[in-house]
């Protein structure tokens, strides 16, 4: 067998407030998991997004410190350029941190860049034109 990506995961200093965010995001995350110290979301294909608090990470690594900085990031598609500069705006009025407001990357893309409530970049774009064909 070889091995294969079966799921990424963060680690979140307040489960509410991330499962909040990523929610705003589109992910239909059920409200129990708000109280849990670990819980996941399957997206379409089957890979899964989990997330562990950092009290559930030193339950099984004692001398756990978060890491200052973010560790990696998430990148969302957007159907438009307009939907990247909308849910963008979305997410910064509801107090959410914006890294990069919406520009035109020269790579053909509408690129915006938030931070999720842990400092996790969360990218969100969209191709310029339509793809040809």
């Amino acid at each position: 067998m070889t091995p294969r990506l079966d799921a990424f995961g963060l680690v979140v200093a307040d489960m509410a407030r991330s499962l909040a965010f990523y929610r705003k995001l589109g992910l239909e995350i059920p409200a129990g998991a708000d109280t849990e110290p670990h819980a996941e979301f399957t997206l379409p294909g089957g890979v899964r997004l989990m997330w562990d608090t950092h009290e559930m990470v030193r339950s099984i690594e004692p001398d756990f410190s978060p890491p200052a900085g973010s560790q990696m990031s998430l990148a969302f598609r957007c159907a438009d350029p307009a939907e990247v500069d909308s849910v963008y705006a979305e997410m910064t009025a509801a107090g959410h941190e914006g890294r990069l407001k919406p520009w035109d990357a020269p790579w053909g893309q509408r690129y915006a860049v938030l931070l999720d409530p842990d400092g996790n970049g969360v990218d969100l774009y969209a191709p310029l034109a339509p793809a040809a064909g």
